[in-house]
């Protein structure tokens, strides 16, 4: 898939990296059916493991709609850095010559593309097992946040993790107790709009993930370069 050539310069390496990404997920369909399936499941064994009331659905929902799509998301996030490193072409890509910045951020978005692809198919089943509406233009915007900080922070602990012999169970441990001021603000988020909650009620939410999706951002693109090269 060739770079745009409507697209700037500087984003054209961005795409191209994205791109590739997407190509190789549409002939293999590991990651986005791997989220997909593991938050299904979560989601089906927490509507048959507990006795949910209409209230009850409400408030615990958003909590178990958004442990399921983070701890999918690990299992998709592993495989970010996998690919290139199992067929030996981890080196050859560090080598591209393209900036560090504009690797990082097409692996970035083509892991957000990929969480947000699964998340429209698993948002209206949750809407249906736990009869909770979440597809509101507040839960978008929320969604929307929250992948993209799960896509930074998780690219740049897979690049970490994917040197190492336990990278499966090396990125959950430092992944997860990061990005959890950013689950918190879905959780939060979330429930308050499926409380009936105003746009205003859940704008310091909101707020908080696009807080925290700025700062690890800053903090991602700085690193990412000392991450690949050690």
């Amino acid at each position: 898939m060739r770079p745009m050539l409507w697209l700037p310069p500087a984003l054209r390496p961005v795409w191209a990296i994205a791109a590739k990404d997407v190509l190789l997920e549409i002939r293999s369909k590991e990651i986005v059916v791997s989220v997909l399936v593991f938050s299904l499941l979560v989601l089906v064994i927490f509507n048959f493991a507990i006795e949910l009331t209409a209230t009850s659905a409400r408030q615990m929902g958003p909590g178990i709609l958004w442990v399921a799509i983070a701890f999918a998301a690990v299992i998709g996030l592993n495989r970010s850095f996998v690919i290139e490193k199992d067929g030996d072409a981890l080196q050859g890509l560090m080598l591209a010559p393209v900036s560090r910045d504009a690797l990082f951020l097409g692996k970035a978005l083509g892991s957000f593309l990929f969480i947000t692809t699964a998340e429209v198919m698993i948002f209206p089943i949750f809407t249906i097992l736990f009869n909770v509406t979440v597809i509101t233009p507040e839960t978008v915007a929320i969604a929307l946040l929250t992948n993209l900080g799960i896509a930074t922070a998780g690219t740049v602990f897979s690049a970490m993790a994917v040197n190492t012999r336990a990278r499966e169970i090396m990125l959950p441990l430092l992944f997860l107790p990061v990005i959890a001021p950013l689950l918190v603000a879905a959780v939060e988020g979330t429930a308050c709009v499926t409380q009936g909650g105003s746009w205003d009620a859940c704008a310091q939410w909101l707020g908080l993930a696009a807080a925290f999706d700025v700062v690890f951002a800053v903090v991602a693109v700085s690193v990412f370069q000392f991450v690949l090269q050690d």
